[in-house]
């Protein structure tokens, strides 16, 4: 069980969740990250007193070094900083940074020979699954994975040998948007997207959710995760958010994971694995749910899940360029400079421009994704 923690990204959605329970469990905090919320991480640095913090901006590093400055918390600046917290003395190091943002930390994490890399960070393996799974396998860390599916899949696992899996069912909410036709789909607003019926999540993992881009990251996720090929992957739309994942085995045994949509169930497994604790999320009450429904995903509506799954598996540039141009045009979308309907088409146009490029190392996969953001015209 994790006794001290860093947490990169600590203001967002999952590091916030973390922090409360590492503190209902005790867990000495070392380091936290975050990006620009001065306000939130000062709150934090005073609350749980880490060695060090860092902020990726470096205006937001300077005021709070200033607010700081009765404390003993060093106070980092910068990617650099950033990386040099995640290499600190802590035997876990949980990585929710969002985007490819949280590729460099993540490595460091696992240069530095962390016990255990809590995964919240999906792009890390989208992009950089080759090379991440490499440095995991050399230093002998331990992955965990933090999302809801795929904590799900790893609990599943434990039912059979891995030679004995058919199949992974991997499902989704579907978002917000599940039934509307492709003109619904073209008038959909920022606003309208923002309201996940299931999830609280942070702005860029709430709209993947409302393409389904997020479905497809983690289907590529779980590959890396797993190893498993993509064609053992079946994404299922299951609009209550109950069933979190499930696997199927050769003799056409399912075992499911169940639980109320409560982010702090995985989060606190990632962080107390093998052992299982009182949790701070409540308990499952199958008659209150009542019924449980499943579909196939549409992926001529949702092409973003198309494109995703048509990349994976791919070992050139392809996942990464993916990722990069859906980052961009999410953030357009939010923005107001693009419509809805508009994200799609930008990924697709990228992957199918850039995708061929080759990525075998972090330097080379960072390069294609500056490249993609670079070229994209929104």
């Amino acid at each position: 069980m994790t006794k001290t923690l860093t947490v990169l990204g600590s203001t967002g959605s999952i590091g916030t969740q973390t922090l409360e329970a590492a503190e209902a469990l005790g867990i000495e905090i070392t380091a936290l990250t975050a990006n620009k919320n001065v306000g939130l991480m000062e709150s934090q640095a005073r609350r749980f007193l880490p060695k060090a913090v860092a902020m990726a901006d470096e205006a937001a590093a300077a005021e709070l070094k200033t607010r700081l400055a009765d404390t003993s918390v060093r106070v980092l600046s910068g990617e650099e900083g950033v990386c040099e917290c995640a290499g600190m003395e802590a035997d876990t190091v949980e990585s929710s940074l969002v985007g490819v943002a949280g590729l460099r930390p993540t490595m460091a994490a696992i240069e530095a020979g962390k016990r255990r890399i809590a995964l919240a960070n999906k792009e890390t393996l989208v992009c950089a699954g080759g090379p991440v799974t490499r440095a995991i396998r050399e230093r002998g860390c331990e992955l965990l994975p933090v999302d809801s599916e795929h904590s799900a899949i790893f609990q599943c696992l434990m039912s059979g040998r891995k030679s004995e899996v058919k199949r992974i069912i991997l499902t989704a909410s579907g978002g917000p948007f599940r039934g509307l036709s492709e003109e619904e789909l073209r008038a959909v607003t920022p606003e309208r997207a923002l309201r996940h019926p299931n999830w609280d999540m942070g702005a860029k993992v709430t709209i993947d959710s409302a393409t389904m881009m997020n479905k497809g990251l983690e289907v590529i996720e779980a590959m890396w995760l797993f190893g498993v090929r993509p064609d053992m992957i079946r994404p299922v739309v299951h609009p209550q958010s109950i069933v979190h994942s499930a696997v199927e085995f050769a003799d056409n045994s399912v075992i499911a994971q169940l639980g109320v949509p409560d982010m702090r169930l995985p989060i606190q497994l990632a962080l107390t694995y093998p052992e299982r604790c009182q949790s701070l999320a409540g308990e499952l009450d199958l008659t209150k749910i009542g019924t449980l429904t499943f579909e196939e995903p549409d992926t001529d509506k949702f092409r973003c899940l198309k494109i995703a799954l048509s990349v994976a598996g791919r070992t050139d540039a392809a996942p990464a360029v993916m990722n990069a141009a859906n980052e961009a045009a999410v953030l357009a979308f939010l923005q107001g400079r693009i419509g809805f309907m508009d994200i799609p088409e930008t990924v697709g146009r990228a992957v199918e421009d850039l995708g061929g490029l080759p990525a075998g190392s972090v330097e080379e996969i960072l390069a294609v994704d500056r490249l993609t953001r670079n070229s994209i015209k929104v």
